[in-house]
């Protein structure tokens, strides 16, 4: 079959697919966005989402994910079924292959809390 022209995903619709799978799984309790990325928002103008960085090439994307783990999970179990998670997303519904997906835990988080214990064991 002849091409007929170029197929490009942005960046933002990546990000938005991470995203959406990250929080979808289990012990992931939020994404974690910050100063940075709020700052990197009202400057830039672009649509930053929370606590995913994407690079997407023309067959490839590798994406960054800081996320906050709920309190009792195996932290190692959780990274690994995210990273899969994201990469067989992001695979199957945009055709790019992912060659990396890194996740850095940025903090836990507390169903029930005594006062203050949840900020003093927040990584910072």
């Amino acid at each position: 079959m002849k091409e007929k022209g170029i197929v490009k995903i942005a960046d933002d619709v990546v990000a938005v697919i991470a995203a959406i799978a990250a929080a979808e799984t289990d012990g992931v309790a939020s994404m974690s966005g910050g100063i940075v990325e709020g700052f990197a928002r009202r400057v830039s103008g672009k649509n930053v989402h929370k606590g995913v960085h994407v690079e997407v090439g023309e067959v490839e994307a590798a994406i960054d994910l800081r996320v906050i783990l709920h309190y009792g999970v195996k932290i190692d179990e959780v990274c690994k079924k995210l990273q899969y998670v994201v990469k067989d997303t992001v695979e199957t519904m945009t055709g790019l292959r992912v060659i990396e997906v890194n996740v850095k835990v940025e903090g836990v988080e507390f169903k029930e809390t005594k006062p203050g214990l949840e900020e003093a064991y927040r990584i910072r």
